[in-house]
C-alpha cells in the first residue's frame, strides 16, 4: 500500500493523513521532547531514531493494511502528532500482539484541547467500519490523560505488566 493508498480521515479539527518527508523535523521536535517521551520509552528520542521511526510507520500500511497516521490541524495544516494502530511485536504473547495497538502521541502545542481524544475516535471508527474485532493498547503506569482518553474511546484494563523496567496497563476494546 503506497502512500496514495493510505486513507485520509478528516474531523471537526483534524486531518489523519499519511506521514510525508516533510513531517520529519516537526516529529524530530516532538520526540526529542522529554514531556513528550516521559511515558514512551522514559527518554527523548535522537533524530535517526525519529527517522526509524517513519520508515516503520510506512512499512506498517502495506504489511498489515493499517497504520499510523501523521495528526495535523484542518485549519492550520500544523503537524500535531500521530496516531493510528500498529503491529509492533511486544513479545507480551497472544491476546495482545496478535492484535493491532492502539497508539497516540501529540506535540506539547497539541496538549489539553481534546485532540487526542478526537482522533483516536476516528481511528476506531475506521477500524470498526473495517470489522477489526479487538484492539488493545497500553500505558503506562501515571499516565492519566492517556488512561482518561483510552477510557472515553471504550478501552477497559485488562492486565498489567512489565515491559523494559517500565510499569504497564494493557488495555483492550472489542467491537
Amino acid at each position: 500500500m503506497s502512500a496514495a493508498a493510505v486513507p485520509v480521515i478528516e474531523t471537526a479539527r483534524l486531518r489523519l493523513r499519511p506521514h510525508r518527508d516533510e513531517d520529519l523535523p516537526d516529529m524530530v521536535a516532538m520526540w526529542a521532547d522529554p514531556g513528550v517521551a516521559r511515558f514512551i520509552g522514559g527518554r527523548s528520542f535522537t533524530a535517526s531514531e525519529t527517522e526509524a521511526r517513519l520508515a516503520r510507520y510506512r512499512a506498517m500500511w502495506p504489511r498489515h493494511g493499517h497504520g499510523f497516521w501523521a495528526v495535523e490541524d484542518r485549519a492550520t495544516g500544523a503537524f500535531l502528532g500521530e496516531m493510528g494502530l500498529a503491529r509492533f511485536g511486544r513479545g507480551l504473547g497472544p491476546g495482545f500482539d496478535d492484535c493491532p495497538e492502539a497508539g497516540w502521541v501529540l506535540a506539547a502545542p497539541a496538549w489539553g484541547r481534546g485532540i487526542a481524544t478526537e482522533g483516536v475516535a476516528a481511528v476506531l471508527g475506521w477500524a470498526d467500519l473495517r470489522g477489526v474485532p479487538r484492539i488493545v493498547c497500553m500505558i503506562a503506569e501515571g499516565h492519566v490523560v492517556s488512561r482518561r482518553v483510552a477510557a472515553r474511546a471504550g478501552f477497559a484494563p485488562w492486565r498489567d505488566v512489565g515491559l523494559g523496567g517500565v510499569s504497564l496497563t494493557l488495555l483492550e476494546r472489542a467491537r
